[in-house]
């Protein structure tokens, strides 16, 4: 499962074993407060690369997604690098 998660929300693979233990425990801490599977997390995930790509041509492999939460709600924050603009049929 941390596996999953972690493929879900790749980074850079030259990390210390101490970012690496880090990020484990955010993900493991994150599934846990907001109850979701890991199958929805990955689902996500592919949904939202799947309609930027519509616009956009994007570096998936330095896509970041995080779901964060305070007090009242939850956040999505993505940090997705853009390539280029795709031309739209109608521009």
């Amino acid at each position: 499962m941390l596996e999953l998660l972690q493929r879900i929300f790749r980074r850079d693979s030259y990390k210390t074993s101490k970012d690496v233990a880090h990020e484990r425990l955010r993900l493991v801490l994150m599934h846990d407060r907001l109850d979701l599977s890991p199958k929805v997390l990955d689902e996500l995930r592919t949904d939202l690369m799947n309609v930027i790509k519509e616009y956009m041509v994007i570096d998936e492999k330095s896509m970041e997604i995080n779901l964060e939460k305070d007090q009242n709600c939850v956040a999505l924050v993505a940090n997705i690098p853009v390539i280029r603009m795709k031309r739209l049929p109608n521009s």
